[in-house]
């Protein structure tokens, strides 16, 4: 359990020194946090430098395609009612990022840490969490990530005789078959919108059967664990078979799945769901997402979306139609260079609404509407579409570099 001996060693502390230093002159740049490149820094100074910053903490680690830093940001706010939390609450979920953040918390008990889904198993063997929640993996980055099966086998080898408590999402069959390797494992039934990716049995190929919420495979029995948790409407069902509502400041069914498994993981440290779930309500934006913010006279409401299954959720969360909705897509290097996934979202879901389309890739997104048939127009920036936007909030969908522009120019 964490204590008050000091882990740090005289070269780990001249490495955050140094760290926080070329942070700090990198925020000063305007360059940014300064989390990267200064956790790269004291890395390369102490290369484990992770492992020591981690050994005092009790550590969650928290990995998906989706929902990791809104469920960070959740889990770190349940177990503050146990005790002071450090978090990658920006974001930055690669080692370096991960390091940076862990040496601004070292009168911290708890460490609750956002991990990029790669780097899962590698930053698991550092800092030997105690808990770790999978939610769901999904297409994403398709030029840089293998696809969602070897994730699933790297997070299954990785993971293979885990002192972890596994907190995992027994609705997507990537997620249970990724967990099964691991000897304590807690099912949270958290839900699955998207399904195209886990047709075909990760064990052994077959076809996956899917009969209403259960899923197994008719060829060699892998099937759906049954859930300890559950997410049921508007509350998370417990072990015990107690219903806790969930009231949150975020919207959608999403953030209720995310709720759900945060109120397991806190179960894990000892904080009740009721005060879990309470604690919860305080979060209002993460990182950006959800905010509504005034530009030009009108409220937009921004929301982030970067693969198939986080526009699939996306959609369900909007103001209905003739609301006005602007779509923005890059593809950077953090967004992923390839836009082939695009023809994965099912835009006929936005048939209604007047289409806004800007962003360094709008020209693939405009013939992807087009064959959708939706009625829409390309804008050359967001000043313009805004201005063309008819009344009502505006809904404002972004990849990832898409967002952060977008938050640049209103302000946010």
């Amino acid at each position: 359990m964490a204590g008050n001996s000091d882990p740090l060693t005289p070269r780990a502390k001249l490495a955050v020194t140094a760290g926080k230093a070329v942070a700090a002159a990198s925020r000063a740049a305007g360059r940014g946090s300064g989390s990267v490149i200064g956790g790269r820094v004291a890395l390369k100074l102490d290369p484990d430098l992770l492992a020591r910053l981690a050994q005092n903490l009790d550590v969650v680690l928290v990995s998906a395609t989706n929902g990791k830093t809104t469920t960070t940001r959740l889990i770190a706010e349940a177990l503050r009612a146990a005790g002071p939390v450090v978090s990658n609450a920006l974001g930055a979920n690669m080692p370096a990022g991960i390091t940076s953040a862990l040496a601004g918390g070292t009168e911290s008990k708890f460490g609750v840490i956002e991990v990029d889904e790669k780097y899962l198993a590698g930053v698991a063997r550092d800092t030997s969490p105690k808990c770790i929640a999978l939610l769901n993996l999904s297409r994403d980055q398709l030029d840089r990530a293998a696809e969602t099966r070897m994730l699933a086998e790297n997070w299954r080898e990785g993971l293979a005789g885990s002192k972890a408590v596994i907190v995992a999402n027994c609705d997507d069959p990537l997620v249970v078959w990724a967990a099964s390797s691991s000897p304590n494992v807690i099912w949270v039934a958290a839900g699955q919108m998207w399904k195209d990716d886990a047709w075909s049995c990760p064990s052994c190929g077959g076809v996956m059967q899917r009969p209403g919420d259960d899923w197994f495979c008719g060829e060699c029995g892998f099937r759906r664990p049954q859930p300890a948790w559950a997410l049921s409407g508007d509350h998370v069902l417990d072990p015990h078979g107690s219903a806790w509502p969930i009231h949150l400041q975020l919207p959608g069914r999403a953030n209720k799945a995310n709720a759900a498994s945060s109120a397991a993981v806190a179960a894990v440290f000892g904080v009740p769901p009721q005060v879990a779930l309470e604690r919860m309500y305080q979060v209002q934006a993460v990182a950006g997402r959800y905010d509504v913010v005034q530009f030009l006279g009108r409220d937009l409401r921004l929301l982030l979306a970067k693969n198939p299954a986080g526009w699939l959720e996306t959609f369900s969360l909007i103001d209905p139609p003739p609301a006005p909705v602007i779509l923005s897509v890059n593809a950077r290097g953090a967004d992923g260079t390839d836009t082939s996934w695009l023809w994965d979202v099912d835009y006929t879901r936005l048939s209604g609404h007047p289409i806004f389309v800007l962003g360094d890739r709008k020209l693939d997104l405009a013939v992807r509407l087009e064959v959708a048939n939706q009625h829409f127009q390309v804008c050359e920036n967001l000043d313009q579409a805004v201005q063309m936007c008819p009344p009502g909030r505006i809904e404002v969908i972004a990849n990832y570099t898409a967002f952060q522009d977008l938050r640049r120019r209103v302000g946010n």
